[in-house]
This record gives C-alpha cells, sequence and structure tokens, in this order.
C-alpha cells in the first residue's frame, strides 16, 4: 500500500465516520426536541454533544488527509473553497458546504448566550439542511457509495434520523394546510 493510498483510506474511513456520526447526531438532537421524550425525564445533551464534536472532528479529518491523496493532488483551496475544486466539482462543493455548515452550526452552541437562545434554535435547525447535503456528498461522490456494506450502514442511521425529522415537521405541515 502506498503512501497516498492510505491517505485515500483514511480520507474514506473519516468521511463515513463523520456521516454516520452525524445521523446519529442528528436523530439524537430530534430526539431531544420531542415532546414525548422530556416527558420521560431525558436528556440526551451530553450524548448529543459528543456525537457532534465526533462529527466535526471526522470532518476535519476527511478534508484534510486528502491532502496527502496521491489520485487527487488537492490543495488547501480545493478542499475548503466551493466550487475550486476540479474533481467532481458538484459533489465536492456539495461536501464543502455541508462540512462548513456543520461546523458552523455545531460550534454556534457554545455561542448561544451571545446569540440569543431563541434565535440560536432558529439557526440550528438549518442543521439538518447541512446535515442531508452531507448524506447526499456521502451518496453522490463517495468511493463506496456503491458497496452494500456502505449502503446498510448508512440506511440503520439515516432511516431513523430521516424518520423523526418528518415526524417533527409534517405536523406542522399538515397544520399550515388546515388553517389556509
Amino acid at each position: 500500500m502506498t503512501g497516498g493510498h492510505l491517505f485515500w483510506i483514511a480520507s474514506r474511513a473519516s468521511g463515513t465516520l463523520a456521516l454516520l456520526t452525524s445521523s446519529v447526531a442528528v436523530a439524537v438532537g430530534l430526539l431531544q426536541s420531542l415532546r414525548v421524550l422530556r416527558r420521560r425525564g431525558g436528556d440526551l445533551r451530553t450524548l448529543h454533544e459528543a456525537l457532534s464534536i465526533a462529527t466535526l472532528a471526522a470532518i476535519v479529518f476527511h478534508a484534510g488527509v486528502l491532502l496527502g491523496d496521491g489520485f487527487m493532488k488537492p490543495n488547501l483551496a480545493d478542499l475548503t473553497i466551493p466550487f475550486v475544486s476540479s474533481y467532481q466539482r458538484g459533489w465536492t462543493t456539495l461536501g464543502i458546504v455541508s462540512g462548513w455548515a456543520l461546523i458552523v452550526l455545531g460550534l454556534s452552541y457554545y455561542a448561544r448566550a451571545r446569540i440569543g437562545v431563541a434565535r440560536w434554535r432558529q439557526l440550528h435547525r438549518f442543521t439538518a439542511l447541512a446535515w442531508i447535503g452531507g448524506l447526499a456528498h456521502s451518496l453522490g461522490e463517495g468511493s463506496d457509495a456503491g458497496q452494500v456494506w456502505f449502503l446498510i450502514a448508512t440506511a440503520v442511521v439515516v432511516a431513523p434520523a430521516i424518520a423523526l425529522l418528518l415526524w417533527r415537521h409534517l405536523p406542522r405541515l399538515e397544520l399550515k394546510e388546515r388553517t389556509s
């Protein structure tokens, strides 16, 4: 195994880890926000925070380790600035934008007191959109996207998060339709 290949493998592994941890973090965050869980006294904040930090670390490692990839040979701008990379430009840009969004939205938790809790909650709702962008990046550009193991692992963590996201937002859509 060449050194360049090792960087590619490490990027694949950390990208997969970022997808899995972000999916579980989204599901835990949505569980936390549901009234059913609140009535039972469940507090998943520590787990949600740990998963979120693990996701951010995996995203940074996923991009950073690609600097050593011998096939793509990207530079820092290719990995951090949307539309700069010539490698699968659309999927790469989606990954970069989603990655930055998850980083900013995740770290905004530590600025809640400064920006106000209500404003932070509104901002934090965009996390689901950034997560969906990361999921699309994984399925569109990921070298493992067609592998059965990857699709099963992804489905196991993505399906509950999608179901909870729909559960949280569909009643609001139905309510709006009734009042129109």
